[in-house]
């Protein structure tokens, strides 16, 4: 015969979790949105904030999402995502726009113009009402430099249609970046193995 005799350490965790799921069922009882279009901004030092926007991805497509990728900098990189994604060419409408980062082009007029090009795809793919999620990959980048005008993007992306997401990634957001956006997530840099002299390497960081 089983032994089904409860402990006090076995009691004050049932009731423990009894008390916190009433907590979290309010909490989530109290949300009065069903659903709305958001604007998530991936930001900071650390590593992972376009491998975290290419997860989203993943997790659309799995529900049959159309998806859309317009990155505003990365250019001569050959990466696995795109090699993925490329698997899905009824979903996923990739545009790789820019020309690298701004160290290597050295010329400011040909990177302001690759962005503008850049801006002009991701209004044309935020246009199309079947696209559900869009990545502006390194998007911060571009308005760091002042690629582009900010106003103009922020206010462009506050405008988005209701049902839209959209991805922004890139270190240092500007401020008017993360006080339009929904969602904002910040890598912190703990540590790195760049720092140990690892260079970088395929399937983790391309």
């Amino acid at each position: 015969m089983t032994d089904t005799t409860e402990t006090d350490d076995e009691r004050r965790h049932r009731e423990k979790m009894a008390k916190r799921k009433a907590v979290q069922d309010a909490e989530v009882a109290s949300k009065t949105v069903e659903s709305k279009g958001l604007l998530i901004v991936h930001t900071g030092a650390g590593k992972g904030k376009s491998t975290a926007a290419f997860g989203l991805v993943m997790r659309a497509l799995g529900y049959g999402w159309q998806v859309g990728v317009v990155q505003f900098i990365k250019g001569a990189w050959d990466t696995g995502e795109k090699h993925a994604l490329e698997r899905f060419p009824e979903l996923v409408r990739w545009h790789t726009m820019g020309e690298g980062f701004t160290w290597e082009t050295q010329d400011k007029a040909r990177d302001i113009a690759a962005a503008s090009a850049a801006w002009t795809k991701a209004k044309e793919l935020m246009a199309d009402p079947t696209v559900r999620l869009l990545v502006l990959d390194e998007l911060n980048i571009a308005l760091r430099y002042d690629y582009l005008d900010l106003a103009d993007v922020v206010a462009t992306l506050s405008a988005r249609r209701p049902d839209l997401h959209v991805v922004v990634t890139g270190r240092n957001a500007k401020p008017e970046m993360i006080e339009a956006a929904d969602l904002v997530t910040e890598m912190t840099l703990v540590k790195h193995h760049f720092k140990a002299g690892v260079k970088a390497q395929q399937g983790i960081e391309f």
